[in-house]
């Protein structure tokens, strides 16, 4: 399960992407901006991120860039099988 608050080289690894689509991604609304902590600390909230993906379902193909939709797509994967592991008995 990912950590509750996370960094951006966190988030980009959690999505399997680079730390610049994360950014490019946050720009665009296609995922929430940064809690702000102080002036060198951001983090995301991973339930706002999770929700914001789910929010998104199968509309990657509606994203004009390959690339990025790939991101999101592979984003959306990364969600549905933490979400599993959540679910699974320990």
């Amino acid at each position: 399960m990912p950590k509750s608050y996370m960094s951006r080289a966190t988030l980009a690894r959690e999505l399997d992407m680079s730390e610049s689509t994360v950014s490019d991604m946050v720009r665009r609304g296609i995922l929430p901006r940064p809690l702000r902590f102080s002036a060198g600390c951001m983090r995301w909230r991973w339930a706002d991120v999770d929700m914001a993906l789910q929010s998104l379902g199968n509309s990657a193909h509606a994203i004009e860039d390959a690339e990025r939709a790939e991101g999101v797509r592979r984003a959306i994967e990364a969600s549905k099988q933490r979400a599993g592991r959540k679910s699974e008995p320990r």
